[in-house]
């Protein structure tokens, strides 16, 4: 059979819709030729079924074919149009290595395949992302063998060689990769963790709320029901002493009522002798209770409700000491073993060798001089320093009448006089005598505790949360809140002087957390 004849005009195979060369072109019933998906969205938008061209109406959406013999003959037709406007390989110019019978020019080399293509077939490269990373340049002729020439006075290694060593470097590149790939798994399972924590800690904190708040409404529900019961058991006290007196009375009324009609009825008697004989007769008067000294007295409600609102209050103390109590046992799960550095130690302060005690020797001893050294402040540091997540330490201050406990940050200024305030990077509770006191700007005052004898610290450095407890009474002191912690934090003890008299000479000791007590 005669190959079918693609020299046609572009007329013949073009969509009247795009107005491009058909594609997968279907006819309609009246016999006009479309690409299948310009018909279709075409179709799509009309509410009656038409041909474009012809205006033809369909009943109902015709089923559309794919016309076989049209789809070849524009794909002919397409091909003879590309090839049409393709130059053909002129002298000097380069020709594509992949053409067959027709050589077109070429209008790229690739430097890796060693060959030249045409725009036809160049187009893998611009496709394909292994082809994509093909170094390309500008058409050469004899590629390979210019490529030999350019390396002769280059080293030259064998091609095993150098395969070796490139699969030995592929090696590498693998295992850092397959290592890339199992940190970022261990960083999504920490996050899951983390997520997993964060679920536990909200429940925790839901059921000690719930359990609290339900036991603070089970008491003012009592509360409300003493209340009302004691003020109606007052009220029907008082009812029935005014019953029982109207009773009274009104029994008073019913005789006192008889002997006025017997009265009434011996006025009436006109008989001398008669009237006689029946007033002797008359009986003596009822006995009656002297009314002018009794009353009812209304109740007396005072002290009802300050009684319930007692046992309300005292109710809702236990329940804040559990809660105190919850809450301290939470930051203790993140205890810290700390340690004191003398390389930061003011040069009066005196420290034991295991890092946990420290005390002033108020004796200024030559010591190295240490850019993190406090030169003016009974200070010292710890070794350890934190920059994320949480930790929680306890000191004993027992004995002492002076003494002071926070974090600071790295770039503190250690030399001279420093202003202790957040804002220069220290975070401080202060003891003094009668005062307790953070340092801020303006000083936070706080409510002494008396016999004060450990003192726990707590941070939650993601959340810029500081808080102090008193670990005996198992209360909280003092929370600083939205504090910015940028770089990291470091523990920081101090003992503060003592006087001509000894007092305040008892080391600050960092205590192992009991969280038993």
């Amino acid at each position: 059979m005669a190959s079918a004849n693609t020299s046609g005009s572009e007329e013949n195979f073009s969509c009247s819709i795009c107005l491009d060369v058909l594609n997968s072109p279907v006819s309609t019933p009246c016999g006009h030729n479309f690409c299948r998906t310009c018909i279709t969205k075409y179709w799509d938008e009309q509410v009656k079924f038409k041909c474009p061209l012809c205006n033809m109406a369909f009943n109902t959406r015709p089923d559309l074919r794919i016309n076989t013999l049209l789809s070849e003959l524009a794909a002919q037709f397409q091909t003879s149009k590309r090839v049409k406007y393709q130059l053909c390989v002129k002298p000097g110019e380069v020709p594509c290595d992949v053409c067959t019978g027709t050589q077109l020019k070429a209008v790229k080399s690739c430097l890796v395949c060693l060959m030249s293509f045409c725009q036809t077939h160049l187009e893998p490269h611009q496709r394909v992302a292994v082809l994509k990373k093909h170094r390309l340049v500008e058409p050469m002729d004899r590629l390979e063998d210019r490529m030999l020439t350019d390396h002769k006075s280059h080293p030259v290694v064998p091609l095993k060689e150098e395969y070796e060593v490139k699969m030995a470097q592929l090696g590498m590149i693998e295992a850092e990769v397959q290592q890339m790939i199992q940190e970022r798994l261990n960083n999504i399972q920490e996050i899951k963790d983390t997520v997993n924590r964060s679920k536990a800690d909200a429940d925790r904190e839901i059921a000690d709320g719930v359990h609290i708040l339900t036991a603070l409404k089970r008491c003012i529900e009592r509360c409300q029901d003493d209340v009302i019961r004691m003020v109606k058991e007052n009220l029907k006290s008082t009812e029935k002493q005014a019953e029982d007196l109207i009773k009274e009375l009104e029994q008073e009324i019913e005789d006192l009522t008889n002997r006025s009609s017997e009265v009434k009825q011996l006025s009436h008697t006109e008989d001398h002798l008669h009237f006689l004989q029946a007033f002797r007769s008359l009986k003596d008067p009822p006995p009656t209770r002297d009314w002018t000294t009794v009353e009812v007295r209304p109740p007396s409600y005072v002290g009802t409700l300050r009684r319930s609102l007692d046992q309300l209050e005292e109710t809702l103390n236990m329940e804040m000491k559990k809660l105190r109590d919850a809450e301290l046992k939470r930051v203790q799960q993140y205890e810290v073993d700390v340690t004191l550095d003398p390389d930061t130690a003011h040069p009066c302060l005196i420290l034991t060798e295991d890092g946990k005690q420290v005390h002033d020797g108020d004796v200024v001893k030559a010591l190295p001089d240490n850019p993190k050294r406090f030169t003016d402040y009974v200070f010292v540091l710890t070794r350890q320093s934190f920059s994320s997540g949480r930790f929680y330490f306890e000191v004993q201050v027992k004995d002492k009448t002076g003494w002071g406990l926070g974090v600071a940050r790295e770039s503190i200024d250690t030399k001279g006089e420093i202003i202790l305030t957040p804002g220069t990077g220290y975070w401080t509770l202060f003891s003094n005598k009668d005062v307790l006191v953070f340092s801020d700007d303006p000083d936070v005052s706080l409510p002494l505790r008396a016999e004060l004898q450990k003192v726990g610290m707590f941070v939650d450095y993601d959340e810029g949360l500081l808080s102090f407890y008193d670990v005996e009474a198992r209360v909280h002191i003092y929370s600083a809140t939205g504090c910015s912690f940028t770089e990291p934090l470091y523990p920081f003890l101090c003992p503060c002087p003592f006087d001509y008299e000894g007092n305040n000479s008892a080391p600050l000791i960092i205590s192992p957390v009991n969280q038993t007590d």
